[in-house]
């Protein structure tokens, strides 16, 4: 009787073991980081997500554990030769994730060395393209487009480039002194042009100082010309008025007033009239006897 029993539980034992091997393998819990690729006899058959997954035991099995956390691949440098001949160095970095392991897994062998070498072609062909003052002065363009043609080169390998860095262009010890030359050279030439530009602008303001006190003595002159024409025709005016006479005792007035300013002086002198002169009295008397 104790065989028999002995046996039963070893069976159950046995079969109790089975089912706890079959739950292990067949219970996947995936990170939150991963993917995990399953296959069936050598075929693809699912990819499992993060969380509680389950799969075929003896059947299935997960012989790739893929990470789709962001990645760098390492700091590469290239040689490149730009639009005018001038070789440089540039230096790349890459930040990729993968998306689809399966195409990652099936697809290509080695994924890092494949981005790497797709980056170096990439940049030499964009860098090609422009001259060196273009490379500096338009990299975040060039990066652009290098990120550009690359996410496009390997979303095949199901992957996603995120960022693509050219963190720096290097010359050569010769093009960096030839460069360095020309710069002190440009320096040099816009100094010798701002100079001549001031000494320039300096005799363009003379000549304004120039025309400007021309014009303001012409403006005085105008004045006084004005002026004067407008005292003629007061003049004009009253003697249309007033006739001849009026005319003749404004200047006999006028005759009076110098004899009297020449005669006006210290200690004792003598005068000399002329004859015209004391005609002139007479006429100025009678004149003014008369408007009176």
């Amino acid at each position: 009787m104790e065989q028999p029993l002995f046996g039963g539980n070893a069976v159950f034992l046995a079969i109790a073991a089975f089912l706890i091997l079959c739950v292990f393998l067949g219970v996947r819990i995936v990170p939150q980081s991963e993917k995990h690729v399953v296959e069936r006899f050598g075929r693809l058959r699912a990819v499992l997500g993060p969380g509680i997954n389950f799969i075929v035991p003896f059947l299935d099995r997960v012989p790739h554990k893929i990470s789709i956390l962001e990645r760098q691949l390492p700091n590469a440098s290239q040689d490149a030769i730009t639009a005018d001949n001038v070789l440089v160095k540039v230096e790349t970095s890459v930040f990729y994730r993968i998306t689809e392991p399966e195409k990652t897994v099936y697809r290509i062998r080695d994924v890092d060395g494949a981005i790497a070498t797709t980056v170096a072609g990439i940049v030499r062909s964009e860098i090609g393209k422009l001259e060196l003052d273009q490379v500096q002065s338009n990299r975040a363009q060039l990066i652009e487009r290098v990120r550009e043609q690359v996410s496009a080169m390997v979303d095949d390998w199901g992957v996603e480039v995120t960022r693509a860095e050219i963190l720096d262009v290097n010359l050569d010890d010769a093009t960096r002194a030839a460069m360095l030359q020309q710069l002190n050279a440009e320096r040099a030439r816009r100094a010798q042009v701002m100079e001549a530009e001031g000494r320039k602008r300096a005799v363009e303001l003379a000549a304004d100082a120039d025309l400007y006190a021309a014009e303001q003595a012409a403006k005085a002159k105008r004045v006084t010309a004005d002026a004067e024409a407008y005292a003629t025709g007061v003049i004009a005016v009253a003697i249309k008025e007033s006739g001849l006479e009026a005319a003749q005792y404004q200047v006999a007035l006028k005759q009076v007033e110098a004899m009297q300013a020449v005669a006006v002086g210290a200690g004792k002198q003598t005068v000399i009239l002329p004859t015209s002169l004391i005609d002139a009295f007479g006429d100025a008397f009678k004149m003014l006897k008369g408007r009176a």
